[in-house]
């Protein structure tokens, strides 16, 4: 059959048929062996309601609670050590010490300037990526993960076996070290490479999420924010930069930046692991359900901030701001996903959902209060309530 020219008197059709990659993959090996293959074809319909993101909302949910609750977690346990009673004060000084520079308090530029090299790196990603350049990515999430993971397990045992943190050895250029430590990094790096490897198996979302919950609880234990004031700055910046980056950037690139990257471009098989994802439990066209560390992190920290403001001025669960604003980020997710069907599965920036729920929730409820001055530019005490109590 030839065609000349622009000629159209040839009705042609080519049906083109959508199926999952196991089915694809099936189909292919039935070929190669020989074997008569015949198919069915139907269009099943989406539910529009999937347990998955019930389990992603829990997830995410939990994650915020337990990096918020984790600093305090560590040190209550530290200072129950028997073995502290014992400490003279100018070790206890001194170890304070070494716990303050551990953290970094977040400042107004700083947020600036987070959003903005954030903004730059996701351009970065649109323009350049490619199956190398997502690879260094995934790298480099290894590398995060390791540690996040590290310190998650080792505090976790440090909890259960309060002596197994007293056992050191000596390394070179390392100094003394503990035993624990040592005996958990490589199971970590393991842990990571096998992730790595195997990241496209059918279980590979299992320690994806793990390892990432990890980095993200490290994280939140880190990089702190002061006061409401810069909190402020911080989600709001975040909340411009993620309707930007999804809503308004397709009229300016012609695809929207956010999805585009987070779905790995389309020109690699790879796809960007900063995120936490389920599989569809009765969708019959399977896939993922996912939610990005930002979406988890940025309102993670005003949670983590008002779980430190109630308990330095000794506020109970009702008449504090942490079950309010933990409340204000698990209805800012689900308003997300009600308008993710809603919007017929077209991407959402959360943060336009939960940064109102959790910012707002908190500038009110000081407000009606009359707490919103002492809020919005607190400083913070020297030393939490635990350390105070530990060297009492």
């Amino acid at each position: 059959m030839t065609c000349y020219g622009n000629d159209t008197s040839l009705n042609i059709t080519i049906p083109v048929v959508m199926i999952p990659k196991s089915s694809g993959e099936a189909i292919k090996k039935l070929f190669e062996a020989g074997r008569k293959v015949e198919l069915l074809l139907y269009s099943p319909d989406s539910p529009n309601v999937d347990w998955s993101q019930v389990c992603l909302w829990m997830m995410a949910v939990g994650t915020v609670i337990l990096a918020s609750i984790w600093s305090d977690f560590i040190a209550y346990d530290k200072n129950d050590d028997p073995y502290n009673r014992l400490t003279p004060k100018e070790s206890s000084n001194a170890r304070k010490a070494d716990s303050e520079k551990e953290t970094l308090d977040i400042s107004v530029m700083g947020a600036v300037i987070f959003v903005i090299t954030a903004s730059s790196f996701l351009l970065l990603l649109y323009y350049f990526i490619s199956s190398w350049f997502v690879w260094v990515v995934i790298v480099l999430f290894c590398i995060g993960s390791i540690e996040g993971t590290h310190a998650c397990i080792v505090t976790l045992i440090s909890r259960i076996c309060r002596n197994c943190e007293q056992k050191t050895v000596c390394l070179p250029m390392l100094g003394e070290t503990p035993i624990l430590s040592i005996v958990v990094l490589p199971f970590c790096a393991a842990l990571a490479i096998f992730w790595a490897v195997n990241q496209h198996a059918s279980y590979a979302w299992i320690f994806q999420d793990f390892l990432g919950i990890c980095l993200m609880i490290t994280i939140l234990q880190v990089a702190r924010l002061p006061n409401v004031m810069v909190a402020s700055v911080l989600l709001c910046s975040a909340f411009v930069y993620d309707i930007f980056w999804v809503f308004v950037s397709p009229y300016i690139f012609g695809k929207s930046v956010m999805i585009t990257v987070a779905r790995g471009g389309g020109s690699s098989s790879e796809s960007i692991p900063m995120v936490l994802k389920f599989p569809r439990l009765i969708d019959p066209w399977g896939g993922y359900n996912l939610i990005g560390f930002g979406d988890i992190l940025f309102p993670g920290l005003l949670v983590s901030f008002t779980l430190r403001y109630d308990i330095s001025n000794k506020k109970g669960i009702l008449n504090g701001y942490f079950l309010w604003a933990t409340i204000g980020y698990g209805f800012g997710l689900f308003l997300t996903y009600l308008a993710f069907y809603i919007m017929d599965g077209h991407g959402q920036p959360a943060l336009l959902y939960l940064v109102p729920c959790t910012l707002g929730t908190v500038v009110a409820l000081s407000l009606w209060r009359g707490e919103l001055k002492d809020i919005w530019s607190y400083k913070s005490p020297p030393f939490s309530r635990s350390s105070v109590a530990a060297e009492a």
